[in-house]
């Protein structure tokens, strides 16, 4: 079984959005680049950075609701428990027919596959943490992240 052209896509992203490491300062940049782009674009959305279950950065912009506080908290759980983005998870599981969250495999009031949560992946010590957008589709909260780690990735020279 080939991969579809946007499960490929997403496996590329998780290959090359890789940080040469990455502390509570790279948080706060990292967090920042993301929120002053999405002030820029009038986004209502939460922004999450966070190593497993200590919040590294949040900021939460005008038009965000309180679901975007759930709706961050299943999916940074979703990227921890499988260190791939909730995108690609939604993506592979789609292909195969069947989701984790709704099969009874994990619970869907602690998961979701909804894409807009990332891993943080360090070079040679793996996934450190997840990167979340909540507020707009499944897609533009993904491409908020990815633009904003792949921006970030520029300035620091990665």
């Amino acid at each position: 079984m080939t991969d579809s052209p946007r499960l490929a896509e997403l496996r590329q992203q998780e290959e090359e959005l890789v940080f040469a490491s990455f502390d509570h300062h790279d948080a706060w940049r990292l967090g920042s680049l993301i929120a002053n782009h999405a002030i820029a674009s009038e986004f209502g959305v939460a922004i999450d950075i966070r190593r497993h279950n200590i919040v590294l950065f949040r900021c939460v912009l005008p038009g965000a609701t309180s679901d975007q506080e759930e709706w961050i908290r299943r999916k940074s759980a979703s990227v921890l428990r499988f260190e791939h983005s909730t995108a690609l998870l939604s993506e592979e599981f789609a292909g195969r027919g069947h989701s984790p969250v709704g099969g009874g495999w994990l619970a869907h009031e602690d998961y979701t596959l909804a894409g807009g949560s990332f891993p943080l992946r360090v070079r040679g010590a793996g996934v450190i943490g997840a990167v979340t957008v909540s507020g707009l589709s499944s897609d533009e909260d993904h491409q908020l992240v990815v633009d904003g780690i792949r921006n970030y990735l520029k300035t620091v020279g990665v």
